[in-house]
């Protein structure tokens, strides 16, 4: 399930360019509490793995405007974003607290709530063409010869971005389902790169890419990508697509 959340700031909002941790923290303290909590500390559990299975875009606006010298973007006038989660009830108790106070606080800033929209998933089909509202990152972290830990990001046109989107995809089955459906003749194609994205989110650099991209997947999986998200840190603002283009039309 997704929804578009869209909001106008009282004055113009300025935010930090990095500012995944400002979206990330307005979900959280806008959920039930216990809800929130178990987000938070616990997740969906797969082996030693965890993974929140919610995901939401970058913010969208019409007037935007980079201030480089300081590090902020600010925005004026409406602003929106979309959020999705493969459990109804987190984004039924976000919208229900958003609803109720109508008015919000985006980082320090105070926005009037504008609306709420239930977004309806396209029709399941394979192969479909999609892209990016906000970039896809996937890594690996090994240790070198040292002994050190480094992580490697990977760029699309890279075979191993492709086999670690689907591992990952298979992974959060996984962990959501007690017995997750096989994940046969999937791929995922790059058809336009953009230019990397390197963000800090609370200090820790990720590097990701926007892009259009074909993917072949089952419907399980195609609902799954839509809902939480392709690649790593969906819960930190990464990897959330929209379907531009089913097949035939």
């Amino acid at each position: 399930m997704r929804i578009r959340i869209a909001f106008r700031p009282q004055d113009p909002l300025i935010l930090p360019v990095h500012y995944h941790p400002v979206l990330q923290g307005f979900l959280y303290r806008n959920l039930d509490a216990a809800l929130a909590t178990w987000y938070h500390e616990k997740g969906y559990a797969f082996h030693r793995r965890r993974f929140k299975l919610f995901t939401f875009s970058r913010l969208f606006s019409r007037n935007r405007l980079f201030d480089r010298e300081n590090g902020k973007i600010v925005f004026a006038g409406t602003v929106h974003f979309h959020v999705g989660a493969v459990d109804t009830a987190f984004l039924e108790s976000l919208a229900s607290f958003l609803v109720r106070k109508g008015r919000v606080r985006l980082g320090r800033q105070v926005c009037d709530l504008v609306g709420i929209e239930v977004e309806v998933p396209p029709p399941h089909t394979r192969p479909v063409r999609i892209r990016t509202l906000s970039p896809i990152s996937v890594y690996r972290t090994e240790a070198d010869g040292s002994g050190r830990r480094k992580t490697r990001y990977y760029r699309p046109e890279e075979a191993e971005f492709s086999r670690l989107v689907l591992g990952n995809l298979e992974r959060k089955a996984q962990a959501l389902w007690v017995e997750a459906p096989p994940l046969v003749e999937a791929w995922i194609r790059p058809v336009r790169v953009g230019k990397q994205v390197i963000t800090y989110f609370k200090g820790t650099l990720i590097k990701a890419w926007d892009g259009v991209f074909d993917v072949n997947l089952p419907e399980p999986y195609y609902r799954l990508m839509l809902d939480a998200g392709l690649g790593a840190k969906n819960a930190q603002g990464f990897g959330m697509v929209q379907v531009v283009r089913r097949r035939g039309s």
